[in-house]
């Protein structure tokens, strides 16, 4: 009784401060990748979570020419949609970077992504400090470089002080992974990838209900 209690009053003051999730789609296609990472923003509404989407696709960004006026106006001088993508950055708790796999790693439009970063940083040394975030990878062949990927979008949250979440043991060692055989249709049929998202989602999901559950000591 106590503990189903204690259950209770914790789950009422997660649904008291929801938090938002940020879905970021590193793919310049309407394809495998922004399908894969709608299905991960779905479940998460499920958890009682708020998100946001935002996609390359729709967007346009330049790429980070490391000037370092950020440095000392603490601002990007280029002006673009990355501009859109701080704001959102900025209130989301949680951080969802979906990529396709391009030659072995992310896509050129999610390097553009975190390299842009940098001036959120500059201006705000603390900007990411304690945001969850996880992985997904799409493929085209079965080992297409998924798990490299991943390792490239973990390295960007923790060079930023986020915390990265992959699912864990057996299936979703860094987060989820698809072969989507280069067609939507392919990745819908990959029943292991899913298995990879519902476990990712899964262990991403309780670890942000536990960093509400320590903001609200």
């Amino acid at each position: 009784m106590v503990k189903e209690s204690f259950n209770a009053r914790r789950k009422l003051r997660f649904l008291l401060s929801v938090m938002i999730v940020l879905g970021i789609c590193g793919s310049p296609r309407k394809q495998a990748t922004e399908h894969v990472l709608e299905k991960a923003l779905s479940m998460l509404r499920e958890e009682g979570f708020e998100t946001r989407l935002w996609t390359v696709r729709e967007n346009q960004i330049d790429h980070c020419t490391h000037c370092d006026y950020c440095l000392t106006n603490k601002a990007c001088v280029i002006q673009d949609s990355i501009q859109e993508l701080y704001v959102l950055l900025a209130e989301a708790k949680g951080i969802v970077m979906a990529t396709p796999v391009y030659n072995g790693g992310v896509s050129s439009q999610v390097k553009t992504v975190m390299d842009r970063c940098r001036a959120a940083a500059a201006a705000e040394k603390n900007f990411f400090k304690g945001k969850i975030g996880m992985g997904i990878a799409v493929g085209g062949d079965r080992a297409g470089g998924q798990e490299l990927a991943l390792m490239q979008i973990h390295a960007f949250y923790i060079l930023n002080g986020m915390i990265p979440v992959s699912g864990g043991f057996f299936g979703a060692n860094l987060g989820a992974t698809f072969w989507s055989k280069d067609t939507v249709e392919g990745v819908i049929q990959d029943e292991e990838g899913f298995r990879s998202l519902r476990k990712t989602v899964k262990r991403f999901a309780e670890y942000l209900k536990e960093y509400t559950e320590g903001e609200s000591i």
